[in-house]
């Protein structure tokens, strides 16, 4: 892979938007993307991604200048997001059940009940 190569990924999309993609993209497995548009033609399809995503979900890795290179950009539904932990990108899953309270490590049984 290249220094500007870019993956999009595609969850649950309406049609449309896979064969939007075609234009920059090549198709190397069902919703998954890879290509190397420009920053100008990254960002209009991004603008169109997250606009048209519905109940889907689209997640762009993107090169950047940082210390892994690349970054993420995501949209729509029950989505994992992109975080920032010193420095470097690390997803978050969404949880499950937003009204449980988050459980440290340590509170978690071996059994995985929480204490």
């Amino acid at each position: 892979m290249s220094a500007q190569t870019t993956v999009v990924v595609l969850i649950a999309a309406p049609p449309g938007l896979r064969g939007h993609l075609t234009r920059w993209f090549i198709e190397v497995a069902p919703g998954v993307f890879v290509g190397s548009p420009n920053e100008r033609i990254r960002n209009r399809l991004w603008t169109v991604l997250a606009d048209r995503i519905r109940d889907g979900q689209a997640v762009m890795i993107e090169p950047a200048r940082n210390e892994q290179g690349w970054t993420a950009r995501t949209a729509g539904q029950d989505r994992w997001s992109p975080i920032d932990f010193d420095g470097l990108t690390l997803m978050s899953r969404p949880r499950a059940n937003a009204e449980q309270p988050w459980k440290a490590a340590n509170q978690v049984k071996k059994n995985g009940m929480t204490a």
